[in-house]
């Protein structure tokens, strides 16, 4: 339970409390500094590693000028009157002045004031806004979001200086106390979105954010582990969140997390990137149907390829050359199945091999692998090269979880096309458009944009 002790004029009375909750000597980052300003004891409570020392240094040098006669009456004139920066705050209970300690602000207690004053001179530690791997975009801004959610609201602030534009920040989780933004334009937004969105976040009670953003996202919408499709879209990039809040969309950014979350969710959303809004119309429309293509021939390939192989008097004549021609070892359906985990056993592999040797590991081992699996009897050739087209068309479309809930389609399309033959690739077929037909999201929508009781 929050802590709603009203704060002392005694400072030694709200000294005393706080060094009993904060571990002040256990904790070496956490530092008490005692002083006197204007003849009165005064004592800062501040985390070391947040605080822009230069700022809290000529703070300290202008108080250590304040004579007793100067000293005002209460700490609200005292924060008008005597402090020479602009983030300032007063707070008169304890629960507020323990998160702004613990977020990174320096909190004052003076002698006889009963009040706390906070003085938001704090830094997080940042990296550079450079541009994410996995959203790269051929021309236009080179910046991407970073883990302080500061910096990201301020990347969209830029793009959009719009009064209408709307940051609202809540906390969420009793531990981690995690800040979360809610980000959208007043007078675009579905207002019955935006208050589906702010009544569930705001009805969150969680001890803890542990996983940030895809906590988040669970804890909004419990998903349905047998429809693997994504409810959210997320993008690292802030010019591609900035078009969105245009389009009238809400965009939520989580603390720590260098992406930002996207509402509502269609079909259409998944498949985009950041390239759809910087080429002419014309290149425009090709890329996404060329996205498109081939987003479904990673479905259907593999199991048409099946499907045929088991009727090959299905096969048209023009088309006969696809036919396995060599002995096949190992059932086809095993083939496709063990080379799906190969190439994810590889990429995993990848990730987390020393970038140095990532490529050349990379080569040697899809070389070496392919060429020596073809002649060892354990694969064909036909297998490998469809396989590979499968794996390198996934990374066509920049969503991750789409990919994988695309190749879990995949998978069950396989399973029931070897098992039952047309009806099974028919009946496959039918509960992937049940799939994206029936996947009700956050907005209410499926993803078809299609309202769903």
């Amino acid at each position: 339970m929050p802590d709603t002790k009203k704060v002392s004029n005694l400072r030694e009375e709200n000294v005393t409390y706080l060094n009993q909750i904060l571990p002040v000597k256990e904790s070496f980052d956490i530092i008490q500094r005692d002083l006197y300003i204007g003849g009165r004891v005064a004592s800062f409570y501040f985390i070391d590693g947040f605080t822009k020392d230069e700022v809290l240094l000529k703070i300290m040098d202008s108080f250590l000028k304040v004579t007793p006669e100067d000293m005002p009456n209460d700490a609200a004139s005292f924060s008008r009157i005597c402090i020479p920066y602009a983030e300032v705050d007063v707070y008169g209970d304890f629960d507020e002045v323990l998160r702004n300690i613990l977020s990174g602000v320096t909190c004052l207690f003076i002698d006889g004031y009963e009040a706390c004053i906070a003085i938001d001179c704090r830094t997080y530690p940042a990296r550079s806004v450079e541009e994410p791997d996995k959203d790269k975009s051929l021309r236009g801004s080179r910046d991407g979001f970073v883990e302080t959610i500061v910096f990201n609201t301020a990347l969209m602030r830029r793009r959009i200086r719009d009064p209408q534009l709307i940051m609202e920040m809540v906390e969420i989780g009793d531990s981690s106390r995690t800040d979360v933004a809610i980000c959208y334009i007043k007078d675009r937004v579905d207002k019955e979105l935006l208050n589906t969105v702010s009544k569930r976040i705001k009805s969150i009670r969680t001890d803890a954010l542990r996983m940030n953003q895809q906590s988040l996202a669970e804890c909004l919408f419990k998903r349905k582990w047998y429809n693997p499709f994504p409810k959210f879209k997320f993008t690292e990039r802030p010019d591609t969140a900035a078009v969105c809040l245009l389009e009238g969309k809400v965009v939520i950014l989580v603390d720590n997390s260098p992406s930002a979350m996207i509402l509502p969710t269609s079909i259409f959303d998944m498949i985009e990137e950041a390239n759809d809004y910087y080429f002419p119309t014309l290149t425009n429309i090709y890329l996404k149907i060329a996205r498109a293509l081939i987003t479904i021939m990673t479905v259907f390939l593999t199991p048409l390829f099946l499907l045929f192989m088991q009727n090959l008097n299905w096969l048209p004549e023009v088309f006969a050359f696809v036919a396995i021609k060599d002995t096949v070892n190992i059932p086809l359906i095993f083939q496709l199945l063990l080379l799906e985990i190969a190439i994810d056993g590889l990429r995993l592999a990848a990730m987390n091999t020393p970038s140095m040797l990532s490529t050349p590991l990379s080569v040697i081992a899809g070389l070496v692998m392919g060429e020596f699996s073809v002649q060892s009897g354990w694969f064909n050739a036909e297998v490998m090269l469809y396989m590979a087209f499968v794996a390198v068309a996934n990374y066509t479309q920049p969503n991750f979880e789409l990919g994988y809930a695309l190749k879990f389609m995949r998978l069950e399309l396989l399973i029931l096309t070897a098992v039952f033959n047309w009806a099974g690739f028919a009946a496959g077929c039918i509960i992937i458009i049940c799939s994206i037909c029936f996947n009700k999201t956050l907005s209410g929508r499926n993803y078809l944009n299609v309202k769903l009781n």
